[in-house]
């Protein structure tokens, strides 16, 4: 499971800025359960962009963002209402975002922030992974995540080796920044790379401690009648 939580909205509107219509992609898997891209939020969102002068053009609800054949699937479903948006908004951990990325040549942003929770950094079987660096940055590199496409984690640009756009750790594999600025260049936001803030703040790769007391790090860690409670309170609503 990879845990996020929601951007401000200002920093979300801040990506948006000169796109008037956008398309929502929200999961259905680790993002809802952390109640970040359940139907109440995406809900919430949309209004919040509409309140915001933004036309948002339609919205998709896929089951698990990380699988590239689902993304691609429900994004297919909904053609008109993509190639209506000027960028795609997604409620998802840093590996939906790469999967939308992947799926359509549109910017897209991420509305959520991936957080650390300790072990291994959220990974899936096909190429996009998630570092969960506390503060997704993806939509300055075109929907590509350097510490993770990048053979050497690199953050700010490709390394002296790269031969003919290949890695030079493994020539079959293709440079991260180059792959980083050939898409930026398609999409006509090269300028992104220029513009580009610290793009990983460590501060942010230990998780707070009221979060580590929580499901969301780990059931063994929450005591039964914490789970019982938040069973019963979710009964409730």
């Amino acid at each position: 499971m990879i845990a996020s939580e929601l951007k401000p909205i200002d920093e979300v509107l801040g990506f948006l800025e000169g796109e008037e219509k956008v398309f929502v992609v929200a999961c259905d898997g680790c993002s809802a359960g952390c109640e970040v891209s359940d139907p109440e939020r995406t809900s919430a969102m949309v209004a919040e962009l509409e309140k915001n002068g933004k036309s948002v053009t339609g919205t998709a609800r896929v089951e698990m963002t990380c699988n590239q054949g689902l993304v691609a699937l429900m994004l297919m479903q909904q053609m008109a209402g993509v190639r209506e948006a000027d960028g795609i908004l997604v409620m998802s951990c840093g590996v939906g975002v790469q999967t939308v990325a992947a799926a359509v040549e549109k910017p897209a942003h991420p509305a959520t922030n991936s957080i650390y929770v300790g072990g291994g950094a959220g990974l899936w079987r096909s190429e996009p992974r998630c570092a969960e660096c506390g503060n997704c940055m993806l939509d300055y590199t075109g929907g590509i995540c350097p510490y993770t496409a990048c053979s050497k984690s690199l953050l700010y640009g490709s390394c002296g080796g790269p031969n003919e756009g290949k890695c030079e750790v493994d020539p079959e594999v293709e440079c991260g920044w180059m792959r980083i600025y050939e898409r930026l260049a398609r999409l006509g936001r090269a300028d992104r790379l220029k513009e580009m803030p610290p793009l990983r703040n460590h501060r942010n790769m230990l998780s707070a401690g009221e979060r580590r007391r929580t499901s969301v790090w780990a059931l063994e860690l929450v005591p039964r009648e914490v789970l019982e409670e938040e069973a019963r309170s979710s009964a409730a609503t």
